[in-house]
């Protein structure tokens, strides 16, 4: 088992419903898709070649064409994401103007985000805490058992009790009626740390 770290533990995405079953007919509209622009890019090389004459064997003409939508595909997959117009614009030879560009992908910035926005939305929504942050806590902390003493709280809850100490262990097996200050949260933060 890997091990985890805070920012895996408590980096969070809102989550979108699984699509479990692909529908046939797109699939079948892209292959259709994928044939049809091959057919017609052979027909146009085909005509093409044999205005100037060349003869070209079909199957090497397809293969051709083929290979070209494949890397196209590739690169358009792989390709960076667009500049933001801000971005596009300082880099037309314009001097920086110092200030913080908040809409670059910094990852600092992301990973603090990844840990602010569901303590944020724990505020309001306490259910949000205890079904969100409050098991990925639980997470780290059993991970943490695991690596260091060789037990979790399910195999050897006694040891795991002693261990974590009677707040720690309260904490994870009860949850709280409300969110805890962010104080409280740093405490138990810290003793995760010192498992």
């Amino acid at each position: 088992m890997s091990r985890a770290s805070i920012d895996d533990l408590l980096s969070f995405e809102e989550e979108r419903p699984v699509r479990t079953e692909r529908r046939e007919g797109g699939r079948l509209r892209a292959l259709a898709g994928v044939l049809g622009v091959t057919a017609a890019a052979t027909v146009v090389l085909v005509a093409g070649l044999r205005v100037i004459g060349l003869r070209v064997s079909l199957v090497v003409l397809v293969a051709a064409v083929l290979t070209l939508l494949v890397v196209r595909r590739i690169v358009a997959v792989l390709a960076p994401p667009p500049k933001s117009p801000r971005l596009a614009e300082a880099s037309r030879g314009r001097e920086e103007d110092g200030m913080y560009n908040w809409a670059s992908q910094d990852a600092l910035r992301a990973a603090v985000n990844g840990w602010a926005t569901p303590l944020e939305w724990s505020k309001t929504k306490p259910d949000r805490f205890t079904g969100r942050v409050l098991p990925r806590l639980a997470e780290l902390a059993d991970e943490r058992l695991r690596l260091k003493h060789g037990v979790t709280r399910e195999s050897d809850p006694g040891r795991a009790r002693v261990l974590l100490g009677d707040r720690l262990w309260k904490f994870l097996e009860t949850p709280p009626r409300r969110t805890p200050s962010p104080r409280d949260l740093a405490a138990i933060v810290a003793e995760l740390e010192k498992i």
